[in-house]
């Protein structure tokens, strides 16, 4: 991985040229077919996605009590981004504090060690617990928690464990000791639009005997459903308003898979209910990816980047070629990458992953595992469920390149 090489000049920069690094807009009169050019900031409207200058945007995000950065984990591009908008939000207002999904709340000593200096790389890694509680390559994220430790940006856990989330989608909220519940409240009641949208998802996960059409958003198992969701949400949200609360006031910028802050439905959603203002969330947008979910509310504004974010080493790895999220307990295909495994496979965007080489797929990592397994030239059994039907079907990787 050479993801320093990319930060290097970032960290050179004043607050100027940091800003200007953002303002790179498509040459004058270029032709193209995509709603979110590359290297280019869009904002979704009613009127249709509208082009935003960089400088503006940034300017007034910095202003802000809180910014979500969305990511596909496992995208070396997302993070670039990331890496690049919390440079110019820092250069714009020093006072920040930087808040990640994928530590839980319990290795919160870990990262204040980090950023004081006090471990290295493989110190922090193995006290944060990162091969257990995330086991994304860490290459992809290092670049901002050296961010972090050089300009001394405080980094907080805003995770639970994920045994918390599994008993509310069994059992219920109410099911959850007090004790065991790491201080998250009851979240707030989810839209009817959140509703709307799980359902369907709900519907096509392990309930191949049911019309997902005709599942009753009454169902208690589906409000399980709903509510283990939710946890993640909630349990990010007080985080993010702790660390909104210190003094003087940060701009807390939050690195967080994007089903949590897309359409406001999660923590944004959840923040609000804690009478967090001032929030806004920010997505990457892959090129290809599907334009008419570019509408008011999906995101504050969407950057361009490249459908294939891996450009360096993780370019030779596996890759099955879609954008997944978590929902409940369930893995859905979120967007299927043109010419990929997966999309000569099959796969569609809204399928639900079940198994992978007959091991169940119930988190993203269970995937990712499966697929960094497979050898070049071999074929990787896939199960999924299609709106209420179960598939089985076959991904397969190419030979390696000679």
């Amino acid at each position: 991985m050479h993801l320093v090489i990319f930060l290097r000049p970032l960290l050179a920069c004043g607050a100027l040229a940091a800003a200007a690094a953002l303002v790179v807009l498509p040459a004058s009169g270029a032709a193209t077919a995509d709603c979110v050019p590359v290297a280019t900031w869009v904002s979704p409207g009613p009127s249709g996605a509208q082009p935003v200058a960089a400088a503006e945007l940034l300017t007034r995000l910095a202003r802000q009590s809180v910014v979500l950065l969305g990511e596909a984990h496992d995208n070396a591009e997302h993070h670039r981004w990331q890496l690049q908008t919390i440079t110019v939000l820092h250069a714009l207002r020093p006072n920040m504090v930087l808040a990640f999904e994928m530590f839980p709340r319990r290795v919160q000593p870990a990262l204040e060690r980090w950023v004081a200096g006090e471990l290295t790389e493989t110190e922090f890694l193995a006290a944060a617990e990162w091969p257990r509680v995330w086991n994304v390559d860490a290459q992809l994220y290092l670049p901002i928690f050296h961010f972090a430790r050089m300009n001394r940006v405080p980094m907080v856990a805003l995770n639970v464990d994920r045994e918390f989330t599994r008993t509310v989608n069994a059992k219920g909220f109410d099911a959850v000791p007090a004790a065991k519940r790491e201080g998250v409240t009851r979240p707030a009641a989810p839209s009817a639009a959140y509703l709307d949208f799980l359902l369907p998802i709900y519907g096509s996960h392990d309930h191949p005997v049911r019309d997902a059409g005709k599942v009753d958003r009454n169902d208690p198992a589906f409000l399980r459903f709903v509510e283990s969701q939710q946890i993640w949400d909630r349990a990010m949200a007080q985080g993010i308003a702790a660390a909104s609360a210190r003094q003087p006031k940060p701009l807390v910028v939050a690195i967080l898979g994007a089903s949590h802050a897309a359409r406001g439905f999660g923590v944004p959603h959840q923040l609000k209910d804690l009478g967090v203002a001032n929030v806004a969330w920010l997505l990457p947008w892959e090129r290809g990816g599907d334009c008419s979910r570019l509408t008011a509310g999906y995101a504050d504004a969407v950057f361009g980047v490249a459908a294939n974010g891996a450009t360096d080493d993780a370019s030779r790895r596996p890759r099955l070629g879609v954008r997944i999220e978590t929902v409940g307990d369930s893995v859905r295909v979120q967007q299927v990458e043109k010419g990929s495994i997966a999309e000569a496979a099959g796969i569609r965007e809204g399928d639900i992953v079940s198994a992978a080489a007959g091991v169940a797929v119930k988190e993203p990592d269970d995937l990712r595992a499966a697929v960094q397994r497979q050898a070049p030239g071999t074929w990787l059994p896939l199960r999924i469920t299609r709106q209420g039907e179960t598939l089985d079907i076959i991904a397969k990787f190419p030979p390696a390149a000679p």
